[in-house]
Parts: structure tokens; C-alpha cells; sequence
């Protein structure tokens, strides 16, 4: 708090103003992001509430609430938001290493690189969700599957992004670290890899909405448990209001996630400074 008030009291007053004009807009920004997420759901009550549309197939946001508590209180709502996040972490964590481990081996051998780059292209098109019938005949009914198709919808994305980001750095300072007699894994350490810090952190941005599409397919397939497993089973009975709770959760949980990650990514960008 002193280094601010110190800060703020040697600036200009032009620097002052356009501090306080930059606080006003992000200030003005999410105040009007939760007067719109309020009003969407308010909305939506209301609309159920004088039936503008179905209750029954649309849900609402009381009954929602309602279900939540309920199923809070009995426990079956957190088994299932345990099993959904752990998975999703699972698969998120394991996308991110082995995806930018293979970055750095492509990126480390350029013949290898070229020989992958067609496969790589074609992976990254292809519908990862077809694959997920596929794993779980290989890997079975079971957890390990589930794990497997949200590993494969992120790791290819994470190696094509961060492959992308090591071949973009600047040759100049290679050609420095070079010229010195510095060995590739000095480039690798020195230049290479902190010049790609945020380029990472776009590409765990990325995995976080990948990963839990991954997880809830698999869920959707072979699941006893999870919020895929909650949508799928709530909509054969016609518990709507399980389904779009179900939905609610996801946002939320990939919402803190992300928000995580940016947090990860501020601390990263002052330790760079």
C-alpha cells in the first residue's frame, strides 16, 4: 500500500486521470457484466413464472435452486462435481505437460518436426469426440477412459500452439546465445522457453474449455458419476432442472478455472518484470 500511495503521489496529474479513467472502465465493465448475467437470470424466473415459456422443459432458475439444495444436502451433488473436476484436471494437467514436452522435441529436432507436421494438421481437424467410442473399447468402461479422450482433446492444440510460439522467437537472440557458445538446451532455457511463458498460458486458457468438453463426452458415454452422467440421466428421466443445473456448474467451474489460470498468468508476467 506505501509503495502506491507513493507511486500516486509523484505522477502528473495526466497520469492520475488516465489511471482513474482506465479504474472507471474496468469498474463500468463488470458492473455491466453482472447486470447481465442478473438480469438474464431474472429473465428467465419471470418468464417461467407467467409462462412465457415451459417450466417443465426450460426449468427456472428456483427450481434449479431448489434441486441444488436438495441434492447438497444428500451428497449425490458434490460426488458428482468431484468426479467431473478431478477428471478434468487430470486430463488438463497431463494435455499441458506432454503436449509441451512434444512442442520442445519437435521443436528441438526440426527433421522430426517436419515429418509430424501433416499428422499433427490432420489430428487437429479431426472431431476428437469421434475417437471417444474408440478409447473406451481400448481402455475400457472405467475412469481411465474418460481421462484419455479429455487428454486427447487438448494435447494436440497445446502442441501445435506452443510449437508454433518456440518457432517465432526471435533468431537473433538464438543467433547471441549461439555466437557465445551456448548449447541448444541453453537456448531452450535462456530464450526459447521464457519468451513462450504467455504463449503457454494461452494455450492452458484454451485447455481448460477443451478438457472439460473431453471430460463430459466421456461421461456421456461410460460415466456412473459426473456431471455428464447428471445431464444424460436427468434428461432420459426428464429432471430438467438436474440438466440445467448440470450446465450451470460446468460454466461456473470452467469460469474459476480460467480465472485461475489468468491469476497464474499476472503472477508470471510480474515475475518476468
Amino acid at each position: 500500500m506505501w509503495h502506491k500511495q507513493k507511486d500516486t503521489k509523484f505522477m502528473s496529474k495526466e497520469q492520475a486521470a488516465f489511471l482513474n479513467r482506465l479504474q472507471r472502465r474496468k469498474n463500468a465493465v463488470h458492473g455491466i457484466q453482472w447486470i447481465l448475467l442478473i438480469g438474464f437470470f431474472l429473465l428467465w424466473e419471470i418468464a417461467a413464472r407467467v409462462g412465457w415459456i415451459d417450466p417443465f422443459i426450460f426449468s427456472q432458475p428456483s427450481r434449479m435452486l431448489s434441486a441444488g439444495i436438495q441434492m447438497g444436502k444428500d451428497g449425490t451433488l458434490w460426488t458428482h462435481i468431484g468426479t467431473t473436476l478431478w477428471e478434468t484436471v487430470a486430463g488438463f494437467v497431463l494435455g499441458t505437460i506432454l503436449g509441451t514436452l512434444t512442442a520442445i522435441l519437435l521443436w528441438w529436432n526440426r527433421f522430426i518436426s517436419d515429418i509430424a507436421e501433416p499428422y499433427l494438421v490432420v489430428l487437429n481437424s479431426l472431431p476428437k469426440t469421434a475417437l471417444a467410442p474408440i478409447i473406451i473399447v481400448w481402455l475400457g468402461n472405467n475412469q481411465t477412459s474418460i481421462i484419455a479422450v479429455a487428454l486427447l482433446t487438448s494435447v494436440i492444440v497445446t502442441v501445435m500452439s506452443v510449437l508454433n510460439g518456440f518457432l517465432q522467437v526471435d533468431t537473433e537472440k538464438i543467433k547471441l546465445i549461439q555466437i557465445f557458445g551456448g548449447t541448444k538446451a541453453q537456448v531452450l532455457k535462456k530464450v526459447v522457453f521464457p519468451a513462450n511463458i504467455p504463449c503457454i498460458l494461452n494455450a492452458l486458457k484454451i485447455n481448460v474449455g477443451l478438457s472439460f468438453v473431453g471430460v463430459i463426452v466421456g461421461e456421456f458415454l461410460v460415466a456412473q458419476s459426473g456431471l455428464g452422467f447428471l445431464i444424460v440421466y436427468g434428461s432420459q428421466i426428464f429432471k430438467l432442472d438436474w440438466v440445467m443445473l448440470s450446465v450451470i456448474i460446468l460454466a461456473i467451474l470452467a469460469a474459476l478455472m480460467y480465472e485461475g489460470i489468468a491469476l497464474l498468468e499476472r503472477k508470471c508476467l510480474k515475475w518476468q518484470q
